[in-house]
């Protein structure tokens, strides 16, 4: 029940759960549905727009990803306009790729065995048999025209674009291999030249390297679906006196739905009858369930452990949680990255360095060798330096690192946030619903002549018939004790006074500074130096005398010190920001050692307060969760929003919270810093491959002996591509828990040092 409870103003923001579908946050603080208290200054309740946590509901629908990578196209059948040009239909291309290396695979052991360069290197003999020679030309002919079609039209895409890269270069290379050994088997070149057993390993080999891209990418996008398969497939709705059971999909606003034990919520809601701990694991990352009561919020997907829920529906559709992180992960997925750019340019450079490599060889081994030689090595060359491995290494390394995140209650709106968390080396925090709840507990108690215990146990008596903010905090610290609570009788409530009620025979009040002057009491003056701190203080006065006083304040999230020291233990600066007065402030920055407060900043001031950081040379990530944090999340290098923030703050940031844990930041640094590793071993890998195979295939070492077969150097490059696979694959092995990423981040070298600066 709400009353009118002294005096109290408590501010908040009415969000609309009907009319405002696309909106990130969902709840509804209707500041007059909550009493009055105390006749302390509203001021201390208004934390800089301070709101009631709410959900992450979605983004905007017009943000969609491109179907592409690259911006390029699939040709007919496996028509494939550059490396990486995967985008929509994973699945597709998987099955596409793998038929055509098991088709092409069947074709290639004939065409290898049958063929005569290939049984004299091994030392067998052909059978006799008429017609027989012509099998390896007709089977390679057929290896080429299909089996390397999807390279084919990629080259030509790439050709007419001018932009040459990877699908060029492989195509260059088994074009010229069928041309050289369509001569040969016309006798029109050299014998020597019949390459069609390399011909056929070649476009197998490749083929084979493009379904395992094409697996693990599609295993990537295969974290969209299962957060789709985390609906249930029925829902029990009800309906008047009755319960039918009805789809998921067929729910509106408004409906009641009952939620069964070990059952999941078929669509976002508030909880309007019962309690349950709720596994909101898949959507946060957080292990531990979470009480949900009358009045919260639960999102579709998450499931009640241990008691029925009745959940009245206010998101469908494209409107809930699991819709909104779909898009945002799949909005991320497509986002190009500058490491991504590089790596695409530095495929462009490839292929001019194979082709000036190549003609140079052939250039020199026709001068001092033959020009069969010299075509052997030119083909060699351009087999080596087909960038596969290359094309590979980033774009596997940021799909796998957008998924991991999203699994891990990190969800990546712009990949390049994500990139840029790594060089970060100023964190700023918005304190409120940030490092703090957001809402008051009971911090210090003082009594004269009772026990805290009796004196809190009084004062949760009296506040028990109320739902103020203030009352629920004095209230939850009686339970916490474990403290009986006594039954009140004659409630009454004086607006900006006070409440008073009859307990056990004693006349019990509670309120603010208004109440001691009606009383003609002094306050405690143990708790002035509460309200320099910026405290609430409400005095229980007893049978006319002041019994004792309660300090409270907006209490400090105990993950919030964990992420300071984490965050220090990294090297990395701790900022905060908050419109509060400064006495509040330095007690909040000193409880949790922030290295530099900013107190009493207007929110249209916030932007330019992150601004001025940057201007020191910082590179800054922004942390926040309101409204007036919007501006500043833009500004910031990197915009963290809480996702238990508003729509706005959400749309401004580049990474999104799932919970509101402000440990998940170390989590963003940790996948960050990790993704960027694996990128530089992957192009120093498949960069490095092709800098001292493509010598090696040009003949450098052949006055020595040495000469490196063009079919060992196809393998050799496949070989390569598997491996940046599989060293991408191991970014899925990270644990990006709160916890895991706070202990990591402990066992982490210090990146540099901190400079104390003075609270602003």
């Amino acid at each position: 029940m709400s009353n009118a409870h002294q005096g109290h103003d408590v501010h908040g923001e009415r969000r609309s759960s009907a009319s405002q579908r696309h909106e990130l946050s969902v709840e509804d603080t209707d500041p007059l549905a909550h009493d009055r208290h105390g006749g302390h200054d509203a001021g201390q309740m208004e934390h800089e727009g301070h709101h009631m946590p709410a959900h992450v509901d979605g983004h905007d629908a017009e943000h969609r990803p491109s179907a592409s990578h690259h911006g390029e196209q699939m040709g007919a059948e496996g028509g494939h306009g550059g490396h990486g040009a995967h985008g929509g239909g994973h699945g597709d291309h998987v099955a596409l790729f793998r038929r055509l290396f098991w088709i092409n695979l069947a074709l290639a052991v004939p065409t290898v065995l049958l063929s005569g360069m290939f049984a004299d290197l091994l030392g067998y003999a052909l059978p006799d048999v008429p017609g027989l020679t012509w099998v390896a030309p007709a089977l390679g002919t057929v290896i080429y025209l299909w089996g390397g079609r999807p390279f084919l039209t990629g080259a030509v895409a790439e050709f007419r674009a001018r932009k040459p890269g990877m699908m060029l270069l492989i195509g260059m290379a088994i074009t010229v291999a069928f041309v050289a050994s369509w001569g040969a088997t016309l006798g029109v070149l050299s014998h020597e030249l019949d390459f069609w057993w390399e011909l056929a390993l070649l476009v197998v080999i490749m083929l084979l390297g493009h379904w395992l891209e094409m697996r693990s990418l599609a295993q990537t996008s295969s974290a969209l679906d299962s957060l789709a398969a985390l609906l249930p497939d029925e829902a029990e709705k009800v309906d008047g006196d009755s319960v039918v059971t009805v789809a998921p999909s067929s729910l509106a606003l408004g409906d009641v739905v009952i939620v069964r034990p070990g059952g999941r919520v078929p669509a976002d809601g508030q909880v309007v009858e019962g309690a349950a701990d709720v596994d909101e694991s898949m959507i946060t990352g957080e292990s531990r369930p979470v009480f949900r009561t009358v009045g919260d919020q639960v999102v579709a997907g998450t499931v009640s452990t241990d008691s029925a829920l009745r959940v009245r529906v206010d998101a469908v559709g494209d409107s809930t949680v699991l819709a909104g992180i779909r898009r945002l992960v799949a909005q991320a997925q497509s986002s190009t990255t500058r490491a991504q750019l590089l790596a695409d340019r530095a495929a462009g450079w490839l292929f001019w360095f194979a082709l000036i490599a190549a003609v140079i060889t052939v250039a020199i081994w026709s001068a001092v060798g033959t020009p069969d030689f010299a075509i052997i090595r030119a083909i060699t060359v351009l087999v080596i330096a087909c960038p596969h491995a290359l094309g590979l290494a980033i774009p596997l390394v940021v799909s796998i690192s957008t998924e991991r995140a999203a699994r891990g209650g990190v969800l990546v709106k712009d990949r390049a946030a994500l990139e840029r968390m790594r060089v970060v080396d100023t964190v700023l925090f918005d304190k409120t619903g940030t490092l703090t709840k957001g809402e008051p507990a009971v911090h210090d108690v003082a009594t004269t002549g009772i026990g805290d215990d009796e004196l809190l146990a009084l004062a949760a008596a009296a506040e028990a018939d109320s739902e103020h903010p203030l009352a629920r905090a004095i209230t939850a610290a009686a339970d916490h004790r474990g403290l009986t609570v006594p039954r009140a009788e004659d409630f009454q409530a004086s607006t900006a006074v006070g409440v008073s009620v009859t307990v056990d025979g004693r006349w019990v009040a509670v309120g603010g500074p208004n109440l001691l002057a009606e009383q003609g009491l002094d306050p405690l003056p143990v708790t002035q130096p509460w309200s320099d701190r910026g405290q609430i203080v409400l005095h229980v006065v007893v049978d006319g005398r002041v019994a004792g006083a309660l300090g409270l304040a907006d209490e400090v999230r105990q993950e919030s010190r964990e992420a300071t020291d984490a965050l220090h233990a990294l090297g990395i600066r701790v900022v905060m920001i908050t419109g509060d007065a400064e006495p509040v402030a330095k007690a909040v920055g000193t409880e949790l050692g922030i290295d530099q407060v900013f107190a009493g900043v207007r929110p249209e001031d916030k932007s330019s307060t992150v601004a001025s950081l940057q201007g020191e040379g910082r590179t800054v990530a922004m942390v926040g969760d309101g409204v007036n944090d919007a501006p500043a999340l833009a500004q910031a290098d990197v915009g963290v929003a809480i996702g238990a923030g508003t729509d706005v703050a959400i749309a401004s940031a580049g990474v999104i919270l799932a919970s509101d844990d402000p440990r998940s930041v170390l989590s963003v640094i940790q996948l960050s810093r990790e993704g960027y590793r694996k990128m530089k071993q992957n192009l120093w890998w498949a960069a490095g491959y092709n800098i001292a195979a493509v010598p090696l295939a040009a003949g450098v070492l052949a006055p020595v002996g040495f000469v490196l077969p063009m079919e060992i150097g196809a393998i050799l490059m496949s070989l390569s591509t598997v491996v940046v696979a599989a060293n991408a694959q191991l970014l899925r092995r990270l644990d990006l828990s709160p916890q895991a990423s706070t202990a990591a981040a402990h066992g982490a070298q210090r990146v540099g040092p901190r400079t104390a600066v003075p609270a602003a």
